[in-house]
């Protein structure tokens, strides 16, 4: 299965010349592209695909997407496939 989860932008840099951001999913962080949405800010939510941030969301409707999940007990079987990820420094 392959939801898409609302995460929080907690981070934001720059690399190469492109916005990049980690953003937390329930304790689980990953790196994530924002070139769709250059515009996003620490503490904005989104939905992520592929590693990129496709959709910015207002929290209430993060928190709400997030509980209808987990009432349906599948946010629990989504984010265990999620493998952390740490940010990269530039070299």
């Amino acid at each position: 299965m392959c939801l898409g989860i609302p995460g929080k932008v907690i981070d934001i840099w720059e690399e190469a010349g492109t916005r990049m951001s980690t953003v937390e999913f329930g304790g689980t962080t990953k790196t994530v592209c924002l070139a769709y949405l250059p515009d996003m800010e620490i503490g904005e939510y989104t939905i992520v695909h592929a590693g990129f941030a496709i959709t910015r969301l207002d929290e209430a409707s993060a928190q709400e997407t997030l509980r209808m999940f987990a009432d349906l007990g599948v946010l629990d079987e989504e984010l265990a496939g999620e493998q952390p990820m740490a940010r990269r420094d530039p070299a």
